[in-house]
């Protein structure tokens, strides 16, 4: 035998150990760089024997799968039709038996039906094996049955995962080849029931259908007062003042939200998710151990369309992955998620973490009376249109007239004061603190010409750092003591014409 022969055999074998099984096609062509009779070898083309053999059909035939049992190492997934295919045996849609009545994630579940029917081997590993458990066929990772709407029943077996990691092997009931599928198609039939519901604990409405929440309240074993927050109407007039937020707090204590600080906590229950499930079609005793039967935390959400939500919350606690994670579920439901703590933020939030800690807020043309007291030194100021002034869409100093204890005043002046009372921030609240006795060391006092609301802010001394401020009679919250002494300053250069100070 030639030299270049025996070359060509050894060639083929060693082709053929690394294929597995398949097979190469070659011929010797001339080389194009070498001289007349000389010649290479050309690979041509490759292929796996048993590629593209389809393995699981209706008796060869494209049947519709009717239902399925899924049973792997840790559940039992029974999968039945849930729309019927269009007259092409196109469309059909598929859900769990047992969990009908849940939000299953149904293209999920699709997949259990559609990508083992029809599904096509890669190689054929071994025919006619007699040691299925060398391919952990003996005690497959999951059987499958599928029934057809013929009746016909076709059953397969899930192996283990190849050392390539991108194929298993599998095997057809009632034939003992051995067969390499992908390992992605098949890769879902080690699902549990709990990984195909959906876990969106309150669907998110579409924009078009999102209801104004018109309360929340937060009711948490660690508060002393619940957090009640409720729609404000005169957030729809662009005139009304206020901030941005379209709700407020009522309770503890009565104040302006900071809109970004407040939305996750006004309208989060909707859209919020679970990272996974802690039981389904859960059980009295399933609410009591995950602590919900006396929830730490209790979120109400009121909607103007008549709907109302109670999500009730465990306390926080450290998952085996170290994260921080609470038990959670709507009030009369089936389902108990695990959530995030980091999503679950009703769990921790204190009212200061949301307000937006500015006190007056009214704008500076609805005033019709001001009044701002410090010691001896008194202003009353009184804030009117110009007799021959329209009322005006975006109004000026120049559209008003402003008097200082019956005296006309620069209305500039005025605004320039109001801008620096509009700083004032609340920085802790100060619920429940007794008024002090006699006289405050600030006071200054708005009439809303808009609302008619008359508010009055009393600023009394608290400690060498911290003064105390007082709405209405009523301690609400404290703040530093530099901005009431430049307050106090900036009341006495209202006379003087200097400058206002505006930092402290």
């Amino acid at each position: 035998m030639k030299k270049q022969a025996k070359g060509i055999i050894a060639l083929s074998a060693l082709l053929v150990a690394m294929l597995g099984g398949g097979y190469a096609y070659m011929k010797l062509s001339p080389d194009e760089g070498s001289g007349e009779g000389s010649s290479s070898m050309q690979l041509l083309a490759t292929e796996a024997e048993g590629q593209g053999t389809v393995l699981v059909s209706d008796n060869g035939g494209n049947g519709v799968v009717k239902e399925a049992l899924v049973v792997n190492a840790t559940d039992e997934l029974k999968v039945v039709m849930k729309d019927a295919p269009d007259e092409n045996g196109v469309g059909a849609t598929y859900t769990l038996k047992d969990y009908k009545d849940l939000d299953v994630n149904t293209s999920v579940v699709g997949t259990l039906v559609n990508n083992g029917n029809g599904i096509q081997a890669q190689s054929l590993i071994a025919h006619d094996c007699t040691d299925l458990g060398k391919y952990g066929l003996a005690e497959p990772k999951a059987t499958v049955e599928f029934t057809y709407e013929s009746g016909n029943k076709v059953k397969f077996y899930v192996g283990d995962t190849m050392s390539s990691k991108e194929t298993v092997y599998f095997r057809v009931d009632g034939s003992n080849d051995v067969y390499a599928v992908n390992a992605s198609t098949v890769a879902n039939y080690s699902k549990t029931n709990k990984e195909l519901i959906e876990k969106t604990v309150l669907a998110k409405p579409a924009d078009e259908d999102f209801p104004i929440i018109s309360s929340l309240r937060i009711e948490r074993s660690d508060m002393d007062s619940d957090i009640l927050i409720e729609y404000d109407k005169s957030s729809e007039d662009s005139h009304s003042g206020g901030t941005s937020a379209t709700h407020i707090m009522v309770e503890p204590v009565e104040s302006f939200l900071a809109v970004e600080k407040s939305t996750d906590i006004t309208t989060g229950m909707f859209g919020l998710k679970g990272s996974d499930i802690y039981a389904l079609h859960c059980t009295e005793a399933d609410i009591a151990e995950a602590g919900l039967s006396d929830p730490f935390c209790k979120v109400t959400m009121d909607c103007d369309d008549g709907n109302s939500y109670v999500l009730l919350l465990s306390e926080i606690f450290t998952d085996e992955s170290g994260s921080k994670c609470c038990y959670g579920m709507m009030e009369g439901g089936k389902v108990i998620y695990i959530i995030s703590a980091d999503n679950a933020k009703w769990l921790t939030v204190q009212p200061i973490d949301i307000c937006s800690r500015l006190l007056i807020t009214n704008y500076v043309w609805n005033i019709s009376e001001m009044t701002v007291k410090s010691g001896d030194v008194k202003y009353d100021f009184n804030i009117a249109l110009k007799e021959d002034a329209e009322d005006p869409e975006s109004p000026v100093a120049s559209d008003y007239i402003v008097k200082r204890n019956g005296d006309v005043f620069d209305t500039e002046r005025y605004r320039l004061f109001y801008s620096f009372l509009v700083s004032t921030n609340g920085e802790e609240f100060a619920v429940g603190v007794p008024v002090p006795e006699g006289e405050p060391a600030a006071s200054v006092s708005i009439k809303d010409s808009y609302s008619g609301k008359t508010t009055t802010f009393d600023f009394y001394d608290d400690s060498v750092m911290r003064s105390l401020i007082v709405v209405n009679g009523e301690s609400k919250y404290y703040c530093t003591k530099s901005y009431v002494n430049t307050l106090i300053e900036n009341i006495k250069r209202i006379e003087t014409g200097e400058d206002y100070i505006k930092t402290w």
